[in-house]
């Protein structure tokens, strides 16, 4: 039996095991001390302290249950991925880059940067704490998506002239992964560094596919 837990000071929703009930422990990600409700248990185990029964609080973070990715869901997503990139391969050698209008780019962003982002939160996310799930999960990925999609809709609107030389990314860059990461950091609740590689991988993929489709890659 699990016990759900939410700490008072950075809110951080996890699962611990119920033979910690009315323990106290440091909180996975921001160490403050939780003091885990009590509840009633039929057939107690015996108690097991991690300070060797000294009376002291455990110094060890709390275990958690965790539900991982159905296998299946991987693969789907994996056979997502490729039919996606033929599919992009496909539309290079019938459609000229310039015969595809500007709202159908920025809702094909969209519509990839759903998944990536939902597939890259599992592969990312904090193991120590309760994943997002279900509509609240939809929510936050629906938004972290469409910031990802406006951040090209924003590439768009820049001056042909300041985007044509790879160097100038060397400057514009950095501006917009902090940008990507920030908007995972706001709505997924992850660290920095997870943050910039979720952006990571939307940018690279779909950068992937414009090449595919004879689109400038950037």
């Amino acid at each position: 039996m699990a016990i759900p837990v939410i700490c008072p000071g950075c809110t951080s929703r996890f699962t611990v095991s119920d033979k910690f009930a009315g323990m106290t422990g440091p909180c996975p990600k921001c160490k403050r001390p939780i003091k885990i409700p009590a509840i009633t248990i039929h057939e107690p185990e015996a108690p097991r302290a991690s300070s060797g029964g000294t009376g002291r609080v455990p110094t060890a973070p709390l275990p958690r249950f965790d539900r991982p990715v159905p296998q299946s869901a991987i693969l789907a997503s994996g056979a997502g991925a490729v039919a996606l990139l033929v599919a992009a391969w496909l539309v290079g050698l019938v459609v000229k880059p310039g015969d595809l209008p500007a709202w159908l780019l920025l809702g094909l962003a969209f519509v990839v940067a759903v998944p990536c982002v939902m597939l890259g939160y599992e592969a990312i996310r904090d193991r120590d704490l309760e994943p997002y799930r279900g509509r609240p999960f939809l929510i936050r990925s629906l938004g972290c998506a469409a910031i990802y999609a406006g951040l090209w809709a924003l590439k768009g609107l820049l001056p042909p002239e300041a985007t044509s030389e790879m160097w100038q990314w060397t400057y514009l860059g950095p501006m917009f992964g902090a940008a990507g990461a920030i908007a995972a950091l706001a709505t997924l609740d992850v660290e920095w560094g997870p943050a910039v590689a979720l952006f990571g991988f939307y940018a690279m993929f779909t950068v992937l596919l414009r090449w595919l489709m004879g689109m400038p890659p950037v």
